[in-house]
């Protein structure tokens, strides 16, 4: 009976949708690293907001099924990360993002590495942080940006600007970064020092 719970767990639409998000990683890299070229860019686009909109639909399904489970709450922001930090990767590779550019993508990795390593330390003392709201528009933010930057280049032929304005939503994501990881941090410490 128990190894069936945990078979409906991992099989659960929810974990699924994440683990297509994870496999969509790799895709959406070969896309920008192997291929040239406008239909390289749509492509990639494509397979990064079907990426992004399974991010938004896992959670919205866990809860509409009653199907949250601790897989899925660890899975899901390991796919987000994994997603967001591949592709910033490979946007400033191909010079998308280049210049002062590059510091807000540093400024994005290092929040990531940082509520990471934050979430583990503080799993140890069994505290959990939830994702605040302003985390969220956050990440939303931050998922456009990105999605601006991957077609910029074939879509900027078509409606000129797309690429800055990708710039522009990067910096403003940065900046939410900043403010997040600032909170997530000071809660950190808050539960070091009371222990």
């Amino acid at each position: 009976m128990e190894q069936a719970a945990s078979r409906a767990i991992v099989t659960n639409w929810p974990n699924v949708l994440t683990y297509g998000r994870i496999v969509a990683v790799p895709i959406v890299v070969g896309c920008l690293f192997f291929l040239e070229g406008d239909a390289a860019r749509w492509t990639a686009l494509a397979l990064f907001t079907a990426a992004c909109i399974t991010d938004w639909l896992d959670g919205y399904l866990a809860r509409a099924l009653s199907q949250q489970s601790s897989l899925g709450a660890m899975l899901d922001p390991i796919a987000d990360k994994l997603l967001v930090g591949a592709v910033l990767l490979m946007l400033v590779y191909d010079g998308t993002i280049a210049g002062a550019s590059i510091w807000a993508t540093i400024i994005i990795m290092c929040r990531e590495i940082l509520v990471s390593g934050l979430r583990e330390f503080l799993a140890e003392l069994n505290v959990k942080i939830h994702v605040t709201e302003l985390a969220k528009w956050k990440t939303t933010v931050q998922m456009i940006a990105l999605g601006f930057l991957i077609g910029g280049p074939a879509a900027d032929s078509v409606i000129s600007g797309v690429t800055a304005t990708g710039i522009w939503l990067l910096w403003l994501a940065a900046l939410l970064t900043l403010w997040t990881g600032y909170d997530y941090l000071k809660a950190g410490v808050q539960h070091a020092m009371e222990q």
